[in-house]
């Protein structure tokens, strides 16, 4: 699988917060353009960021830290490095550890070690 196809399926696999993303991206980087899926990847980070921040329902995006977690695990060096750097090393940016605590429970556990390998310390 290429980063443009992770990008289009996960749109087309989560709706909601790909809306949420894009607002976020297009105030970042004026617009949307799939050649720059990298990029969007963190976008999506920072808004699931914000709804973290917002105290939304930590459950519904269970399935989301599992998309990666498969992606992570059966997909290509580039896609493992966007999943890795692009998407967790910029999750729970700037969300205080009561908000971020729920999420933290979800997420996989190689996900949860790509963060701290990146930040030297789990989140909660």
């Amino acid at each position: 699988m290429q980063l443009q196809e992770m990008y289009e399926e996960f749109r087309a696999t989560f709706p909601e917060i790909t809306r949420k993303a894009d607002i976020v991206h297009i105030k970042l980087w004026g617009e949307l353009d799939p050649s720059f899926a990298y990029s969007w990847f963190e976008s999506l980070a920072n808004a699931i960021n914000h709804e973290m921040s917002k105290s939304s329902e930590s459950a519904q995006y269970r399935p989301i830290f599992e998309y990666f977690r498969q992606k992570y695990l059966f997909e290509n060096n580039d896609i493992k490095n966007c999943i890795d750097v692009a998407f967790v090393e910029n999750l729970f940016w700037r969300v205080k550890a009561e908000h971020a605590s729920p999420y933290w429970a979800l997420m996989p556990d190689i996900l949860k070690q790509l963060y701290i390998q990146f930040h030297g310390r789990s989140r909660c």
